[in-house]
């Protein structure tokens, strides 16, 4: 084979290799454009951010109901102890007007209630 022959079939080679690879390019990018990829992966990310920002929404309402529920009780609480302290203390004072010493607490006092029944002991 002559030198020229050689340089034609490699120059050949080059431009057929080239000539794929072109096709292959204008194919696959046809196929899936980055842009477009770009934008579908921005859409589900973004709706995967609503609902977790609408469930986190959900449960912040269930636990301020849930709150309101506990103040409603630790209300309703206070006001059956205050009602049994002040029970307590006007079953003493008629034992007292009747000359009559009131039996002592069936056990001491935990240093737990204590704050809570200031006024009865």
């Amino acid at each position: 084979m002559a030198p020229e022959m050689l340089t034609a079939v490699s120059a050949l080679a080059v431009a057929m290799v080239t000539a794929l690879g072109g096709i292959m390019t204008a194919v696959i990018g046809r196929r899936a454009p980055r842009r477009q990829q770009r934008r579908d992966d921005f859409a589900a990310l973004t709706e995967r951010m609503d609902k977790e920002i609408s469930r986190q929404g959900q449960r912040i309402d269930e636990l301020e109901e849930e709150a309101q529920r506990d103040r409603s009780r630790l209300n309703a609480q206070d006001f059956a102890i205050r009602y049994l302290a002040s029970w307590a203390r006007s079953l003493v004072g008629y034992m007292r007007d009747q000359h009559l010493e009131p039996p002592p607490p069936p056990q001491p006092v935990p240093e737990e209630v204590a704050p809570y029944l200031h006024d009865v002991v």
